[in-house]
């Protein structure tokens, strides 16, 4: 026995929260990472966290300027404020990296994801799929005698919430780009 008294193997979900009640809270922050496009510039990135045990909540990754070969990585991650810094600070030491954005703390921003949802079902589940598509405003991008495929864009909130309400309707698989966001601008 601990000198709780709480027994090892106890249920995470006790009543007694147990946490440092002056420890930090973890946030989810969005981050564009401008990177020379070079071979091993992503590794690198993806090292920094992997090396460190931070986690990517999400990850996406394309070219943006042809002329100029930079990309841009935008990565959701989640940790306490001071973990946060630490991960911009290191980002911004990699010599490939030209611009590290904390966009959640730089002000409004706009975040997009697009996922792609197999559901199957016959009857009643499919008419009760393709109203709940219709709400969300999916779209059908393919379709079986016994299944479809919608594609929807939104806030990962959305999808997430989109995702559960098929899963009891047949929801078979999902793909998910990640998400993609840009700094809103300031009013003039």
């Amino acid at each position: 026995m601990s000198p709780l008294k709480i027994k090892k193997g106890s249920s995470k979900h006790s009543a007694y929260d147990l946490r440092d009640p002056h420890a930090e809270a973890l946030e989810t922050h969005t981050l564009a990472v401008v990177v020379d496009n070079e071979a091993g510039v992503l590794a690198r990135v993806i090292g920094l966290f992997s090396g460190r045990g931070y986690n990517i909540d999400s990850l996406t990754v394309a070219e943006v300027d042809h002329t100029g070969h930079t990309s841009r990585i935008t990565i959701v991650t989640t940790g306490t404020p001071s973990v946060i810094e630490q991960i911009k600070a290191q980002l911004g030491g990699i010599v490939p990296v030209h611009e590290v954005h904390d966009l959640t703390v730089e002000g409004a921003s706009v975040e997009r994801e697009l996922g792609l949802f197999k559901v199957a079902g016959k009857g009643d589940a499919r008419v009760e799929a393709l109203r709940i598509a219709d709400i969300f405003r999916a779209r059908a991008v393919d379709t079986s005698l016994d299944s479809f495929i919608f594609e929807i864009t939104g806030t990962p909130e959305k999808l997430d919430a989109f995702a559960d309400l098929m899963r009891p309707l047949g929801l078979e698989e999902v793909a998910r780009t990640g998400v993609a966001a840009l700094a809103r601008s300031a009013l003039s």
